[in-house]
């Protein structure tokens, strides 16, 4: 006979640990945490930037009249450069402008030049301010805006004279005559002994606007 085995479960209740168990929380203030302060905590915008930015824009004009160069000319400040600029040309034909900012047929006649220029690539054109090199341009004879050299290699200066826009073709007719092909012997003879006064010597007059 099969014997049969009771099994007796006792079930005991839980008891939960007293509140000092947990961590209790201080008491919510009155207001809620989550409003802001017065508007009197804030601080104005000067008073959060204790300095000043001061931004200053410079616009750039538009070029004055005699700096709108075509590739092959160039300003000559100096006579050192004048006399560089001749050197480095070697057979190459140079043209030089002798021209005043305050000139009005030196402005009027400076676009045409700028074309011819960009004509004759070949060509080399030296732009000489009267205004800011007086010695040498009273040691060239310059007395008359605008005024033109010609300079070629050995052979140096060809030609020379004023000239206005009216007769421009006279600029035309010099490069035709000088700007052949043509092979120099020996070094660039340039301007020869260029002679500059010294800047304390009287006063010529201006030079005179053709």
């Amino acid at each position: 006979m099969a014997h049969v085995h009771t099994i007796r479960l006792q079930f005991q209740s839980l008891r939960l640990p007293s509140p000092s168990f947990f961590t209790t929380l201080p008491p919510l203030p009155p207001k809620s945490l989550f409003s802001l302060p017065p508007p009197s905590h804030f601080k104005s915008r000067k008073q959060l930037l204790p300095f000043k930015v001061c931004a200053a824009v410079t616009e750039n004009g538009p070029p004055k009249w005699w700096e709108k160069n075509a590739p092959n000319m160039i300003d000559i400040h100096s006579t050192q450069e004048f006399l560089n600029a001749l050197s480095q040309a070697e057979d190459r034909l140079v043209i030089v402008e002798f021209y005043g900012t305050w000139c009005a047929s030196c402005r009027a006649l400076f676009p045409k030049l700028c074309r011819t220029a960009e004509e004759h690539p070949e060509i080399v054109f030296l732009k000489v301010n009267f205004d800011e090199n007086k010695p040498m341009c009273k040691s060239l004879n310059v007395k008359v805006l605008p005024y033109f050299h010609f300079y070629r290699g050995a052979e140096g200066q060809l030609e020379s004279f004023s000239c206005s826009l009216a007769k421009f073709q006279k600029i035309k007719d010099a490069i035709l005559t000088h700007n052949t092909a043509r092979c120099s012997i020996g070094p660039p003879k340039g301007i020869g002994d260029l002679v500059l006064e010294s800047s304390s010597a009287p006063k010529d007059k201006p030079a005179e606007s053709v």
